[in-house]
């Protein structure tokens, strides 16, 4: 009979965690959140701000939070001890305390862990603690925080008629960062230059200087978000005019060549430090093809199998046990590549460094074995996860770099070329690109010219970001935290904002247009300093450093609300519903024209059709809308709608509207195959707003009749 009881966010690791603790203890799962803000109050908020204090109130999330606080309630019942093991960070400590709150637990005990092994799990449960509520603050912080500005924010969006759903504080943020970089895109105007280079029949190319500039040692890291571990193209100084660069060529065929000197230099690439998520992110978006979001999916089932230390994380640190076993491995397979002392890398600025690195439970787990046990995206993840550890603790890389510039008249030429001498941790993490390799030449030798030529080019705009390209900015920019960088570009693409072309985040034109009525409007809340600046804020309430409602309350009296204010001001100028006041805006105009104004119909973005649009009127036409017919291959209109406006067109009745006074229209609709009618207010833009969703009346056998006003007067009317 189990005396314990072990409460976890996820469901996945109840089972290995029943293995490890035994019948003593009863495993259960929160599911996550069990409890949200409710939502009531002003703008269904939940929470009032007052002078320097916010006064939140909490709800089930939804059924199943419901139905979760019971059975954890019943389960509690049957144990003497309660033990909270949420995930070891802000969120998992604030819902920790929301279980504590949802179960009425006077002491629980809270105990954290890093990864699900015997081990971890038994120190942890040996030493536990109560919760941080310094931690939980920032955690309600930022939840009050986000609400208040996605609640507040959205419905100026809302008011633009273009679909945009939402803002919010970190999505808008970096909704700006793919939006500036489009608009760099659309001004960037290409210039033709021209890359001359010369051949020699000792085998080397080398391209054209204006001045023989000075070897240097590459140290750099090569990017993780990078899709290639390769250089860029050899190019000469760049020539702006093809008579220059035929006047260049024609110097070179004229006169003889020689060597005028020749630089070699060993150089040494020091290992990457382990992943953290935003690295795991980028490397697992550029080597394996994952979305960030997918990249976490899969991570949490390593976790949950007790694989991989958890995967939220911004600390590069290693436990000293794993070091130990990763040098023994080392030492058992690739003794040449342990290192007198290991690389110690420099913590990222702000890293809270909560847990350690994202690194493999046990280094010699067979491959074999995992290969059979794990799905292949979570085998795949896993290698590169168990590479990037042990790539970190071996030797650094040895490159030998070498320069040669010749010389022809009075222009001088380069060539460059890279040779690895020693792998080092590049066995195992493979980010370096051998160029050429050069031939053994002396100064002063004269060379055996065999072409000069030159490639005409143009500049190129700077790059769209990819999904990992765009985690690393928002990481480097502090925009957001570890547990936010995925289910923020997977928001952006879920609004519609952005779309993924050829493997890159390009804005759709509501991205483009909520962007730049927000930039209007709100623009402090588009700036990465800015929003870093309130992330800062966050974690000083984590240090308990600052008082979470006193900042809240500051800044919402302050900032938010006088900017909420001036925001309103920006709305007409950025109405999009009539094209005619509005010529310049950007509604994605399509060919087609309406069937009946014969204006041009809008494109309307949407995820549930194939096209990834459907056709709509934006002038004074009711309900005209298309959608694209593979069968017939053009646009045509419901056959619903097209069946009953051809039968029974809206018509005015006598009945006013009970919430307006304008008449009722009848409106005909199509249900299981038959055409059926009901009555609605005859104003298309009053019955967008809340007030007029309940003011529709049924035909019936007893008349017209409404769920709320109930049976059709023709003086019917609310009061």
């Amino acid at each position: 009979m189990a005396t314990k009881l072990l409460i976890v966010e996820s469901p996945g690791k109840v089972k290995k965690l029943s293995q490890i603790l035994g019948s003593d203890w009863l495993v259960k799962a929160s599911m996550g959140h069990i409890r949200e803000l409710a939502h009531d109050g002003e703008d269904a908020l939940g929470f009032d701000l007052e002078h320097n204090s916010v006064k939140c109130r909490f709800m089930a999330r939804g059924t199943r939070g419901k139905e979760t606080i019971q059975q954890l309630r019943s389960a509690v019942k049957q144990v003497k001890t309660v033990v909270l093991a949420t995930d070891y960070d802000r969120e998992g400590e604030t819902i920790a305390w929301h279980i504590q709150q949802a179960l009425n637990l006077k002491q629980p005990q809270r105990v954290v862990y890093t990864e699900i092994t015997p081990n971890a799990v038994r120190a942890a449960i040996a030493q536990p603690r109560s919760i941080d509520l310094n931690l939980v603050n920032s955690g309600l912080c930022r939840t009050v925080l986000d609400k208040l500005v996605g609640f507040k924010g959205s419905p100026l969006l809302w008011q633009l008629h273009n679909g945009a759903k939402s803002m919010g504080r970190v999505q808008s943020a970096t909704l700006h960062i793919v939006c500036d970089r489009e608009r760099q895109i659309q001004a960037f105007v290409a210039q033709d230059y021209w890359s001359v280079f010369v051949d020699y029949a000792e085998g080397l190319r080398a391209y054209y200087r204006s001045q023989p500039t000075e070897a240097k040692t590459e140290t750099a890291q090569p990017d993780d978000a990078a899709q290639k571990a390769e250089g860029q193209t050899p190019e000469s100084d760049r020539v702006t005019s093809q008579a220059a660069a035929d006047r260049l060529v024609e110097i070179a065929q004229q006169n003889p060549h020689h060597v005028v000197s020749v630089e070699g230099k060993t150089a040494t690439r020091t290992p990457p430090p382990p992943f953290i998520t935003s690295t795991l992110q980028q490397a697992a978006g550029s080597r394996l093809r994952f979305s960030p979001e997918k990249t976490m999916q899969v991570a949490q089932s390593l976790y949950e199998a007790g694989l991989i230390t958890y995967m939220r994380t911004d600390s590069i640190a290693l436990s000293p046990e794993f070091c130990t076993q990763a040098r023994q491995w080392l030492e058992a397979h690739d003794p040449d590549n342990v290192p007198k002392k290991v690389t110690q890398h420099r913590k990222a600025k702000g890293a809270q460094e909560a847990h350690e690195a994202i690194r493999p439970t046990d280094v010699y787990r067979p491959s074999k074995e995992l290969r059979v046990e794990l799905a292949a995206d979570a085998f795949d993840l896993y290698v590169l996860i168990w590479k990037r550890a042990i790539a970190s603790q071996c030797q650094a890389a040895r490159l030998r770099q070498t320069q040669i510039v010749t010389q022809s008249g009075s222009i001088f030429w380069q060539a460059k070329g890279q040779v690895i001498e020693f792998l080092g941790y590049s066995k195992y993490w493979p980010n370096l690109s051998p160029d050429a390799e050069l031939p053994t030449l002396a100064p002063q030798q004269a060379l055996t010219l065999q072409q000069a030529a030159h490639e005409q080019k143009q500049t190129q705009p700077p790059p769209r970001y990819s999904e990992p390209k765009l985690v690393q900015v928002m990481e480097r920019r502090g925009i957001g935290r570890p547990s936010t960088y995925a289910p923020t570009i997977q928001t952006l693409k879920q609004r519609l904002y952005v779309e993924v072309v050829k493997g890159h985040l390009q804005p759709t034109s509501l991205g483009l247009e909520v962007d730049g009525f927000l930039q209007d409007a709100l623009p402090d809340l588009l700036e990465a300093k800015f929003t870093a600046q309130m992330e800062q804020a966050l974690d000083q309430i984590a240090d308990g450093k600052q008082d979470w409602q006193t900042y809240l309350t500051t800044w919402n009296r302050e900032y938010f609300t006088p900017a909420l204010t001036k925001a309103k001001q920006a709305i007409p100028a950025h109405l999009t519903t009539n094209p005619a006041l509005h010529p310049e805006k950007a509604l994605n105009l399509s060919r087609t024209r309406c069937p009946q104004c014969q204006n041009y119909l809008a494109k309307i973005p949407s995820s549930k059709v194939k096209k990834k649009y459907f056709l709509k009127c934006v002038s004074d036409c009711e309900d005209v809308v298309l959608f694209w017919s593979d069968r017939s291959r053009k646009w045509e209109r419901p056959r619903n709608q097209t069946q009953a406006s051809a039968s029974l067109p809206s018509q005015l009745t006598e009945y006013p509207c009970p919430i307006c006074q304008k008449p009722l229209e009848t409106y005909t609709y199509e249900k299981a195959g038959q055409a059926k009618q009901l009555l609605r207010c005859s104003d298309a833009q009053a019955r967008g707003n809340s007030q007029h969703k309940e003011a529709v009346y049924f035909h019936t056998a007893q008349g017209w009749w409404s769920p709320k006003f109930g049976e059709l007067q023709l003086s019917s009317h609310p009061l």
